[in-house]
């Protein structure tokens, strides 16, 4: 992924491009954890998806990913990094969720 992934949110607003909605968000959060192992490139991302997406929505949905430190990109690709804490994921085992 060579090229920069930087969003402006008045110039999006201007073009009339739209935001990703959270299913969607979460629909490349879960390909990427689910795929964690190889770094994959956008292209491939995008053919690999459960449903169709974007170019752009894509692209702003990776920047927020990046910028919340969940994954990493590089010449090789996009690779998914983040790992829950471990404390959080303790407290939460053998819980209710109600």
């Amino acid at each position: 992924m060579a090229q920069k992934l930087k969003i402006n949110k008045e110039e999006f607003i201007e073009k009339g491009k739209r935001y990703p909605n959270l299913n969607t968000v979460l629909m490349v959060e879960d390909f990427l954890k689910n795929h964690r192992d190889l770094p994959i490139k956008v292209s491939e991302l995008k053919k690999q998806l459960p449903k169709q997406i974007m170019h752009q929505t894509l692209i702003i949905i990776l920047e927020y990913l990046w910028r919340s430190g969940k994954i990493i990109y590089g010449p090789r690709g996009i690779q998914w990094i983040y790992s829950e804490p471990e404390h959080l994921r303790k407290m939460f085992e053998g819980s209710l969720e109600v």
